[in-house]
Formats: structure tokens, C-alpha cells, sequence
């Protein structure tokens, strides 16, 4: 849940957007987004009724109880380990802090550092496990709700889970699925294509200072690593945002970025259109 005070605007009317968004109309009839800062997160739990027991939520969109697709942050104690278990839906995952294992309950350990991707199919066996002094994953599912049942409903799908390493990921400068045009700028694909819903990274460079430009009816992007400067046409005063925050639009849209730290930031993108970055 966010907070009433969440750095939020939202609405819908005819306006003029940026004319460096090349290919779009001027004008958008309806368009609308939002900003969600850390800081603006109200926590609960992922399971409440085992309360401290169980790992900490927080629904940056949507609504985990309910039929809907959500994202929502999770945050894990040290050490903790959860049964075998398994999901009545399939979700996907990215690490923001720390150390995560998700796998078959006789599986090692392979423990997956911040901006590593994993699927978790519905219905099959797993245990997940957290080892940083603080681990904080981005949760996505496409339906809900999210329950969590026992071993013994386990069920084969049809799908088959993912764990991506941060060492195995390929950025690249440009492709097919979005079109980047700015330096030193690359983005990784994760899932779906640009037909439909769609998921990927993209890596802003120290110093960057640019703009991602849409015109999805849905667009909703995830600081993962690092942080970022935040401006649009309807947040004048630019908002630094670090991991975890959260930003959406419907419609033309211009979201501009000034990364002045000294590291690179890497921001998860879900949207259903492709995306322009550039300078």
C-alpha cells in the first residue's frame, strides 16, 4: 500500500508533450502517471497471518489478494528459509539487495546478487532463501491472488523456471525489442515481446542525463540498482529516486533521468509497447 502523501499525480486531459518523443503525436487525450519514492512505501506482510514470521510486502501496483496482475516489493530477514513449497500462480522475480536462492528443495545453493532474474512456475515444488544482511526482491505476477499452499497440490504447468545470474545477462547497445539511442546506454530482454506485455532492464551509465520516451497504455518501470534524478511534465521538480521506487504512465509519455552518481543505474521495465531512450 502507498501512502496518500506518495509523490503520485495522475490525470487525464488533452496536453502537449515534448516534441523530442519523434514519431508520436503531439498531443495525447489521455495520459496520466505516477511516482512512487521508497520512502512513500507502507509495508505489511506477505503472509499476515504468520506475522514478523513471514517476509515483509508492499504492492507498488495492483493488489496481491486479489484477482489482478500486481508488482510489489519483498523483503527477507537474513537466513531465512522457507519450507517446500509452491505458488497457485507463476511469478517472476529480480533482486534489489542482497543474496536470493529459489529452487527445487534438494537443489544447492546458488545464490543470485542484486539485478539477477528468476520465473517461479505455478504449481511446482521450491523453497526460496535469503542470505545478505538485507534482501529486497521486485515480485511480479500477471493474475492473482498470490497464495502460497502446500507441497502436496504441487502441479506441472507445462512451464519451467528460469534462475538468470547477473554474470549471465546480455546488455546490448541497441536491438529489436526497444530502440536506444544514447550513450553508453544498453537494456537486456527478460521475457514476452513488444506485440504484447513485455519485460526488460535497462542500464543508465554515471553521468547519464536523458529521457525514456512511451506511448504504452501501460508503462510501468522498477529502480533496481543504484538512483536516478526524476522530472516530467507533471513532476517540475525533479525527485531522486533509489531502489525500490517506482514509477508508471498511460499514454504519450516523457520520463526524463539524471543518473549524478558515480555508478550505473538499472531500472526493470514492464510495459505492452516498445520504448525509445535517448539524449
Amino acid at each position: 500500500m502507498v501512502k496518500a502523501t506518495t509523490l503520485a499525480l495522475a490525470f487525464s486531459s488533452a496536453m502537449v508533450l515534448s516534441t523530442s518523443f519523434v514519431g508520436t503525436a503531439a498531443f495525447a487525450a489521455q495520459t496520466a502517471s505516477k511516482v512512487v519514492a521508497t520512502d512513500d512505501i507502507e509495508w505489511g506482510y506477505l503472509n499476515p497471518l504468520r506475522g514478523n514470521k513471514s517476509p515483509g510486502a508492499a504492492d507498488l501496483w495492483g493488489d496481491r489478494t486479489k484477482n489482478t496482475a500486481t508488482g510489489m516489493l519483498v523483503r527477507f530477514n537474513k537466513g531465512f528459509e522457507s519450507p517446500p513449497h509452491i505458488h497457485n500462480i507463476t511469478y517472476r522475480g529480480i533482486v534489489i539487495e542482497g543474496a536470493m536462492h529459489n529452487d527445487d528443495p534438494s537443489a544447492e545453493k546458488m545464490w543470485m546478487p542484486a539485478v539477477s532474474f528468476w520465473t517461479q512456475p505455478a504449481g511446482e515444488n521450491h523453497t526460496t532463501a535469503a542470505n545478505g544482511s538485507t534482501n529486497l526482491i521486485y515480485l511480479e505476477i500477471d493474475s492473482g491472488p498470490y497464495l502460497v499452499q502446500p507441497s502436496s497440490k504441487h502441479f506441472d504447468n507445462g512451464e519451467r523456471p528460469l534462475n538468470l545470474h547477473k554474470n549471465n545477462m546480455v546488455w546490448l547497445n541497441d536491438g529489436e525489442l526497444h530502440d536506444i539511442n544514447a550513450t553508453g546506454v544498453s537494456s537486456t530482454y527478460l521475457w514476452g515481446n513488444t506485440a504484447d506485455m513485455n519485460g526488460s532492464m535497462v542500464k543508465l551509465p554515471a553521468g547519464f542525463k536523458g529521457t525514456i520516451g512511451t506511448q504504452a497504455s501501460e508503462f510501468r518501470a522498477v529502480v533496481i540498482a543504484g538512483e536516478v534524478d526524476y522530472q516530467s511534465v507533471e513532476v517540475t521538480s525533479p525527485v531522486s529516486l533509489n531502489a525500490g521506487s517506482y514509477v508508471e504512465s498511460t499514454g504519450i509519455f516523457n520520463h526524463q533521468l539524471v543518473n549524478k552518481s558515480q555508478q550505473e543505474t538499472i531500472i526493470y521495465i514492464r510495459t505492452n509497447s516498445a520504448y525509445r531512450v535517448f539524449e
